[in-house]
């Protein structure tokens, strides 16, 4: 790979933090590294290889001296800076849902669909929402192998995931609890996350989903490059500080016995199969947190249904959920010749 400079935009939040540290983990080749974030942040540091990093206002920054720009500061951050960025020069590795629609933003997960980060007439490269990509990476080998018709899928996501406030009042709202004291919500979520579950991810639409739920339905079809699979999906913030988990339930053209869908996904890449339920073994969130690895579990045969298995899939939503797939996008780009100047 070539050294790149890479600027990491939201470098203070949990996703920028966990960037930096998945950069190092992976000995990426960095020539210089910018962190950046908002202005009340500037002047703050993070940490990189032994070095303390200064934070830079992003309002303020020249991306002339960029090469891959990681932007994961949220939704209007992204639309206002992301297109300066690109002007500039810059390749822009985007982790908020703003362009992953978009027909000329291709949506990327490195070990499914790595030839599409070719195909960037906007300069600008999405990273897909955190539940799509650990559902997409158990699936994508069945797709290859027997067409998918049709998934329903219930998600068990964690408060991290809805930042470092969230995290703050699941600790305050639990603790209250254990206390014998009443919890108020609030503001992060609507009701009281401690010892609770809410079947409300993102805002509600006219049709009864929520937005987290069309991010999942849309962005497996784009990233598959298939519109004719039929996909329903339920949305749940569980008491959880780190790791998503999924409950899939997945109809094939053709019959898949879960033997075949077990060899599938140990060959496949980043994930790993954790199945024999006779010793307790299954995917939990709380052993996935730190790792990257996309693991499943609790593959079984859906007897309801013809040509139909079910299956459990957890992973860290920081890790490959967003930060990990994103530096794997720039790894994929630090590839091409063209990206050092």
């Amino acid at each position: 790979m070539n050294a790149c400079r890479i600027a990491i935009v939201g470098a203070t939040g949990a996703v920028g933090r966990t960037m930096l540290r998945i950069l190092q983990e992976r000995d990426f080749p960095v020539e210089r590294i910018f962190a950046l974030a908002s202005a009340r942040s500037a002047g703050t540091t993070v940490h990189f290889r032994n070095q303390d990093i200064p934070v830079t206002d992003l309002s303020n920054f020249d991306f002339a001296n960029v090469d891959i720009a990681l932007f994961s500061a949220g939704g209007s951050v992204s639309l206002e800076h992301a297109p300066r960025a690109t002007s500039a020069g810059a390749i822009v590795v985007d982790n908020t849902s703003v362009f992953r629609q978009e027909p000329d933003v291709p949506l990327v997960i490195p070990e499914v669909n790595p030839e599409a980060i070719a195909d960037r007439p906007r300069g600008i490269i999405a990273n897909p929402n955190c539940s799509t990509i650990q559902m997409v990476m158990a699936l994508a080998p069945i797709h290859r192998k027997t067409r998918i018709k049709r998934i329903v899928v219930s998600t068990y996501q964690s408060v991290s995931g809805a930042g470092a406030r969230a995290v703050e009042e699941l600790e305050r709202t639990s603790a209250k609890i254990l206390r014998g004291e009443t919890p108020t919500a609030g503001p992060a979520f609507p009701h009281v996350i401690g010892f609770n579950c809410l079947p409300h991810i993102d805002v509600f639409l006219n049709d009864g989903y929520t937005k987290e739920e069309h991010k999942m339905i849309m962005e497996t079809r784009k990233i598959l490059s298939d519109d004719s699979i039929r996909i329903t999906a339920t949305c749940v913030r569980v008491p959880v500080m780190i790791g998503h988990s999924e409950a899939i339930n997945v109809e094939t053209e053709s019959p898949l016995s879960p033997d075949e869908a077990r060899d599938m996904l140990r060959d496949a890449p980043g994930v790993e199969v954790m199945d024999d339920p006779a010793n307790a073994s299954y995917p939990l969130q709380l052993d996935c947190a730190g790792k990257n690895s996309v693991f499943v579990g609790r593959i079984r045969r859906d007897p309801s249904c013809k040509n139909a298995i079910d299956m459990w899939v957890t992973t860290d939503n920081l890790r490959k959920g967003a930060a990990l797939n994103a530096v794997q996008i720039a790894e994929v780009l630090a590839e091409d010749q063209h990206i050092a100047r």
